[in-house]
């Protein structure tokens, strides 16, 4: 991964989506000087089970901004996108170019958008996301959108034609990857702040999920730790 670049916003549809694996890099950035904001389409208040959205969006949205502090991450901002229907397009595509106008990044990094993903040594695949396809698909737009002033001219934020690369998440076979073998502890107990969220999804105790979904997104056979990224030109 390069790093001649000093801003990243890192966007993303869900609180948790981040911390599958993408903070472990993110603290690796921060603790060399960088700085990252971090981008929320919706506040995943469809995403729990038995708890109204009402209630759900607050929650996860504490537990976001709690879990992106633990990996240096002090600026959050939510789109208050409808959780489970984004819909790639304009209307997604001026809301995320005039967040990019606002934050003024260097790099840009959201989650893998494939319709499908498969963890290492996991058969058959699983269906992605509808809220992670359509998001990624307009990241990408959206970012030449944040430089033209002609596409969406009804926006007040400056354009930034200033983002160099754009950084997609990649499991497998990844081309670029950040070695985050010192920073797999605080990408664990970054995961373990949205302890209401896991709570619901398993039994597990949440140390322990957070550390085997942190192992999955960061395990080589070799041995090393990494985070994995597909490199775009801005």
């Amino acid at each position: 991964m390069p790093d001649d670049w000093q801003r990243a916003l890192v966007v993303a549809a869900h609180p948790d989506d981040i911390e599958y694996g993408l903070a472990a890099a993110v603290a690796v950035w921060t603790a060399a000087g960088k700085e990252v904001h971090y981008l929320l389409a919706t506040r995943g208040e469809a995403g729990m089970a038995g708890v109204p959205p009402e209630e759900a969006g607050p929650i996860r949205e504490d537990e976001e901004r709690r879990s992106a502090a633990v990996v240096g991450v002090t600026e959050v901002e939510f789109l208050d996108q409808r959780d489970g229907t984004l819909e790639a397009g304009p209307a997604l595509r001026r809301d995320l170019a005039a967040a990019i106008r606002r934050h003024r990044p260097e790099l840009v990094v959201t989650g893998y958008f494939g319709a499908t993903w498969t963890p290492p040594g996991v058969s058959p695949a699983y269906v992605n996301s509808a809220d992670h396809r359509a998001l990624g698909q307009s990241v990408i737009d959206a970012v030449a959108d944040a430089g033209n002033e002609w596409i969406f001219p009804e926006l007040t934020e400056p354009r930034w034609p200033g983002v160099q690369y754009i950084a997609v998440s990649e499991m497998l076979d990844a081309p670029h990857e950040v070695d985050v073998t010192e920073h797999v502890e605080q990408a664990v107990e970054s995961l373990c702040e949205h302890r209401r969220y896991l709570e619901i999804l398993s039994d597990v105790p949440i140390e322990e999920q957070a550390r085997q979904i942190v192992d999955m997104a960061t395990a080589t056979e070799d041995g090393r730790r990494r985070v994995g990224f597909r490199l775009f030109w801005g």
